[in-house]
Order: structure tokens, then sequence, then C-alpha cells
């Protein structure tokens, strides 16, 4: 069997939801060594409220035995979990990338995104990701006491979810100018992988006569899923 490499995106880990921490954990303990490596390509938490929380330790040991394995992980913020620092890193032995990563591996070259960056024309959502993803609101907001991070981050998210009532899907989905600008800027990939949208699928682009493919990972509110790519392509999976 060949070798294989794993993306997931938007698992969404947290307390009041144990049966997907069930599923994510399951998942992760039947990772065989035929895989190289597994990218989660943000929000793997509903919120991370900082490294020094003692959140979802069950998830970090399981992370944990992963790379001890010498399985690579790597993780990217989500807009959920962006302040996911250094301490987790080497909890994890995880390696965080930025948004937007290139790769290559099994002779294709791979863009990596959360994806949260191509909603251009949520122009609400981008003002407020501007704010808190700025150094200073993040070093105030890790000073704040544990249980008073716990209230702002549930308190961002019932804002999150009434405002999502409030937008068009077409809105809070990718710009497709954006999309192809950023295909352009990193020298048209063979695949765009994000999640973030929750609209899982495959588009077929084919942009100054280079043919790609933009996938959209699943999240994993109802069930789990994932995406293996190997050197025969690429596959998604429902748990």
């Amino acid at each position: 069997m060949p070798n294989q490499t794993i993306f997931v995106s938007d698992i969404h880990l947290c307390e009041s939801r144990p049966s997907i921490a069930d599923a994510f954990l399951n998942f992760l303990n039947k990772i065989t060594n035929q895989v190289d490596a597994l990218y989660i390509l943000g929000d793997l938490f509903e919120y991370w409220i900082g490294d020094d929380s003692k959140q979802h330790e069950n998830i970090i040991r399981a992370i944990k035995a992963l790379t001890g394995r010498h399985i690579k992980v790597f993780l990217m913020h989500g807009n959920r979990d962006f302040l996911i620092g250094p301490v987790f890193e080497k909890k994890t032995g995880a390696l965080l990338l930025k948004d937007l990563t290139l790769i290559e591996i099994y002779g294709r070259k791979i863009l990596l995104s959360h994806g949260d960056s191509l909603c251009t024309d949520d122009i609400e959502y981008q003002s407020f990701k501007n704010k808190v993803r700025n150094e200073s609101w993040k070093n105030e907001f890790l000073k704040k006491p544990l249980t008073e991070r716990i209230h702002i981050a549930n308190e961002f998210r019932k804002q999150s979810e009434l405002n999502k009532k409030n937008k068009s899907e077409e809105i809070m989905d990718a710009n497709p100018e954006e999309v192809n600008r950023i295909l352009t800027q990193f020298n048209y990939p063979d695949f765009f992988i994000h999640g973030h949208t929750h609209r899982p699928n495959y588009h077929s682009i084919n942009l100054d006569g280079h043919q790609m493919q933009r996938v959209v990972l699943g999240d994993w509110y109802e069930q789990g899923s994932y995406l293996t790519l190997d050197l025969h392509g690429i596959k998604t999976y429902q748990l």
C-alpha cells in the first residue's frame, strides 16, 4: 500500500459535543504507519483561549502519540483557534503552518489554507479578523483570567451565529476572483485545499491555461470527513 497524507479541517472540538471528540480520537488512533503526515487546516477547536488552559488534554495526548510514532502533524490556525501557540506545539509535537502554505508531495504542488481569507465579500468578518489577529489585542486577551477569556469566547460564538443568519450564502463563501488571484500568486498549484466554508466540494479551475482543483474540506459538526492524497490521487471519506 503506498504511503498517503491526510487532510482534515473544521473539527470544532467542544466540551458540549463529546461525540465528535470521541470520533476524532478514534480517527487519530486508527491512523497507521503508512500515513506520512496529517494536516489539520484550522478550527481543530471550537475556541482556544490560550496555551495555558487545560482544554482538550486528551486530544493533545492523542496528537502527541501520533508524532511519537514519527507521523508528522501540521496545524494551521482557523478563525476559532488562532491563539494556539508554541506551548501547544511543544506538547503535541505538531508544527504550526502559516496560512497560506505551499507544499510539494508525491510530485504534486499543493496550496493549503484555512479558507477564511478567501471570503473577501464578508467585510464585517474580515474587519473582525484584523482586530483579533492584531498582536496587541492577542496579548491583552491572554493577560485576562481564564474564566473571563471563556466568557468572551462564548460571546464571540453567539455573535458569530447571529451574524450568519443575516448574511447571504454567497457573502460567506470563497470569492472566485480572490481564489484566482491566490492561485496565480502561487504559480498555479495542482491542488488548493482549504476548509472554513463548510461546503465540501471539488472545483475544477482552468486559469491561464493551467488546470487545477480547489478542494473544500467538510466540517465535523454532523459527521467526520477527511481527504487522502497518495501517488494515485485524492479521495474523500466519511467516518
